[in-house]
């Protein structure tokens, strides 16, 4: 009992090549938290409108119009086509008398999905 106990407890070394990996994974993971918190913290000093945040997974996007001064979410969506998410929140929006909005992209830079999803919800009605 107490000789696996002590190899339970004892924690894996990592050497060579699999160090570097793990090192250069937790100063990518550090960078990506830091750009998206500079971001937020820029749009929430400088504004007084709700935000549309976005998140995009490898499968799925997401958007949502935040109101931080109350701390809600006052609509959602999320799906594969970017254009349709884009669409879709800008309705949602509008349907709760929100026309003006920050963008907040957070950690990605404004290409490929991200910005397909902010002229979709432009087309829809949206200003920022």
């Amino acid at each position: 009992m107490k000789l696996s106990e002590e190899k339970q407890a004892k924690p894996q070394k990592l050497q060579g090549h699999r160090l570097k990996q793990e090192i250069k994974a937790n100063m990518t993971n550090i960078k990506s938290k830091q750009r998206k918190q500079r971001v937020r913290s820029k749009i929430k000093r400088l504004s007084s409108r709700p935000r549309l945040s976005v998140f995009r997974s490898n499968k799925l996007i997401y958007a949502q119009i935040i109101d931080d001064t109350k701390g809600v979410t006052l609509a959602a969506a999320k799906g594969n086509d970017s254009n349709k998410v884009g669409e879709e929140i800008a309705k949602k929006s509008l349907a709760k008398k929100v026309k003006d909005v920050v963008f907040d992209k957070g950690e990605y830079r404004y290409h490929g999905r991200v910005k397909a999803l902010a002229d979709a919800a432009r087309k829809g009605g949206l200003n920022f």
